[in-house]
């Protein structure tokens, strides 16, 4: 069993942090889908990786300034941005950053480019595990990505819908929770700033999944 605590848009707020790594308890990985900090600066991102003791896999978000990656490599995370990394049997693959929002935000990468670089890894990460789970900062478009103006997800990574097995993602604040489509369950963990996270055991033989919403 591998116990996962994931979380994401602390947006430069770590103040919910210490309470949310407590009540996930022990955990063999932690997970960060993007906007660790609110536009910078990207040392502010340490601060948050610090906090963690256990492997922690993370990505940038729209939010992040794009040398966020740079901070990413030399700090003690796996930057996981357009890679792949594996434990045992499960693949983990990752994309940060989002598709287009009409604000301009930092980090925001066309739909094209994610689409190339999700079915390149998608397709590496097949091949080196039983497991496949694809860390997004943008959740899939309509699943999850609702806002007062309507659905504004990803759709090259609603394209990774039953090509891979678990979506791990944040980005739309107002949508959190746990969705299953097309054989893919996808969790949006809202925001960590307001102590929102999730907590996932997964069966890696089984595949079978038990994910708890944490709000502290």
């Amino acid at each position: 069993m591998m116990r996962i605590l994931a979380m994401s848009d602390a947006h430069g707020n770590y103040t919910r942090i210490p309470a949310i790594l407590e009540r996930a308890g022990d955990v063999d990985l932690i997970l960060v889908a993007g906007d660790i900090t609110n536009f910078g600066p990207d040392e502010q991102a340490l601060e948050m990786m610090g906090m963690f003791d256990k492997t922690t896999l993370a990505i940038p978000g729209n939010c992040d300034l794009q040398s966020i990656c740079n901070l990413l490599d030399e700090s003690k995370a796996i930057n996981l941005h357009g890679r792949l990394w594996t434990m045992g049997n499960v693949a983990f693959i990752g994309m940060g950053g989002s598709n287009p929002t009409p604000f301009k935000t930092p980090y925001e990468i066309e739909e094209e480019e994610i689409a190339a670089t999700l079915d390149k890894l998608a397709a590496e990460g097949r091949q080196k595990g039983d497991y496949l789970v694809l860390l997004s900062h943008s959740p899939p478009y309509c699943t999850l990505d609702r806002i007062e103006a309507g659905n504004v997800g990803c759709k090259a990574v609603a394209d990774m819908l039953g090509k891979v097995d678990l979506i791990v993602c944040g980005h739309i604040h107002e949508d959190k929770g746990v969705m299953e489509v097309e054989g893919t369950t996808v969790v949006n963990t809202g925001m960590a700033s307001e102590g929102s996270a999730a907590l996932i055991d997964l069966d890696e033989k089984s595949g079978k999944l038990d994910i708890e919403m944490l709000q502290v």
